[in-house]
């Protein structure tokens, strides 16, 4: 690995940062606006969750091929491409005059959201050594983590004074920042996987079956919803078959079968996501139809959790780089088991200080989880493969996000159907939240084996 500067690995540092920050910002955002949105578009309830959907979807589904491609082409190239689509479109999505075009766009700002996120994280890995990347990583997690936690607030505000056009104006100077940047100072190019094959056929496959599972599971239990699923599942096997007898996979499944740590660093990635993403959504709920507080109020209470998330992912991701990731890992994900059952004993009675307590203890677990995790995941892959080391780490958090989502979402539907949730119904809806959080909890509990079962130090395997 070639040696940098701190000055040069600080700038670098500082783009991952900004763009950590505003690509989770503009997919969270805009939900805030989404009734404006609606309203000015005259879209229905359908059309307006698109505006969402569309971005994060494209965002999931694009993250390998990308990653990958990155990597064969150079990581900075695809950053900075990526960069100008998300800014360009940023334009667009506020001089959109129709919601077709707004969705359209968001759609194609997703693929540039995955340009940026599936090399940011490879980048670093690529310009820090060992005993510094944890704590480099780190930063970048509590970037996100900051983006999250002032998306409702930031978004809320600029929507209520300045329209909900403003939300994508505000982004677009940080943009240009980040292109001008790159451009004048960030001379070396990383293409670790220079003159590989490009596997298009492999690509298509996987981003047609993604689709599939990813949209199907956001909307079970509609019978359309587990056909989707189906089909998305059978088109997976069927890419990691292909993949297995391809010299140059898109998604080098060796990864999966012969590298431990990488194998089951990634599945709790994928189970925490799954467990944890819905505790907002459903405290939400309770809070504004159970307990009847308004969404400012409600949000205020939320925010906790993201802000200790934020907190101590920097710390832990510091930690890692001394400590075993293994270790640390596991304990934050036991740690949000504790949260889970605590979650369990809500009541219509239960105060709102056992409440906050909660979202502070899950929002440690988290942060206490993530850092090291990623960590671990970027310190076990050959350099060649970073990029797709980078992109496997966004898949497992946007596949397991609609899985927190479409578990929810499921066992709602079970409980209490079609109907619209109402204080009516808060008998149904505790049963159903509670019931979740139980599923979580016994889920998370298998999280914390696979995060202990990954083996040792990642250290081990930084000459792969």
């Amino acid at each position: 690995m070639t040696e940098h500067r701190p000055a040069s690995r600080r700038l670098i540092l500082l783009l991952i940062i900004i763009t950590s920050f505003i690509n989770p910002f503009l997919g969270a955002a805009i939900n805030i606006a989404l009734p404006t949105i609606s309203e000015e578009f005259s879209m229905g309830a359908v059309g307006m969750s698109w505006v969402a959907m569309a971005f994060l979807l494209s965002s999931a589904v694009f993250l390998v091929p990308l990653g990958k491609l990155a990597d064969i082409n150079g990581r900075k190239r695809v950053f900075f491409i990526g960069n100008i689509i998300v800014t360009a479109t940023s334009i667009l999505c506020a001089l959109s005059h129709s919601g077709a075009m707004l969705i359209s766009l968001r759609a194609i700002q997703g693929i540039g959201s995955a340009m940026v996120f599936g090399t940011g994280i490879a980048i670093i890995t690529s310009v820090y050594p060992p005993n510094e990347r944890g704590k480099a990583i780190g930063i970048t997690v509590t970037a996100v983590y900051v983006g999250l936690s002032l998306a409702p607030f930031l978004g809320g505000m600029l929507t209520q004074y300045l329209g909900w056009r403003s939300i994508f104006y505000a982004t677009v100077p940080f943009g240009l920042l980040v292109i001008w940047i790159t451009v004048k100072y960030i001379k070396e190019e990383w293409a670790d996987a220079k003159g590989e094959k490009f596997d298009l056929p492999g690509s298509i496959i996987y981003v047609f079956s993604m689709s599939a599972f990813m949209f199907g599971f956001s909307r079970l239990p509609e019978v359309s919803a587990v056909v989707l699923v189906a089909v998305g599942l059978v088109g997976l096997i069927g890419f990691t078959i292909l993949e297995l007898r391809l010299k140059f996979p898109v998604f080098n499944m060796v990864l999966f079968s012969s590298n431990r740590l990488f194998a089951f660093s990634n599945v709790a990635a994928l189970i925490n996501y799954a467990t944890t993403f819905a505790i907002t959504f459903l405290l939400s709920l309770y809070l504004q139809y159970i307990l009847g507080m308004s969404p400012r109020d409600a949000g205020m209470i939320l925010i906790t959790q993201p802000i200790m998330m934020a907190i101590v992912a920097s710390i832990s991701g510091k930690l890692s780089d001394t400590h075993d990731p293994r270790i640390l890992a596991s304990t934050g994900m036991g740690i949000i088991v504790v949260g889970l059952i605590m979650l369990t004993f809500l009541t219509e009675q239960s105060s709102i200080t056992y409440l906050v307590v909660i979202l502070a203890v899950v929002g440690f677990g988290f942060g206490m989880f993530s850092s090291p995790n990623t960590n671990a995941i970027m310190g076990s892959v050959h350099k060649k493969y970073l990029g797709i080391a980078s992109a496997t780490v966004g898949t497992m958090r946007l596949t397991g996000q609609m899985m927190s989502m479409g578990i929810a979402t499921l066992i709602l539907q079970l409980f209490i159907g079609n109907r619209p949730i109402s204080a009516q119904y808060s008998t149904e809806f505790m049963t159903s939240m509670r019931t979740t959080f139980v599923v979580f909890v016994v889920l998370c509990i298998l999280g914390v084996f696979a995060s202990l079962a990954r083996g040792k130090s990642f250290r081990e395997s930084e000459e792969l």
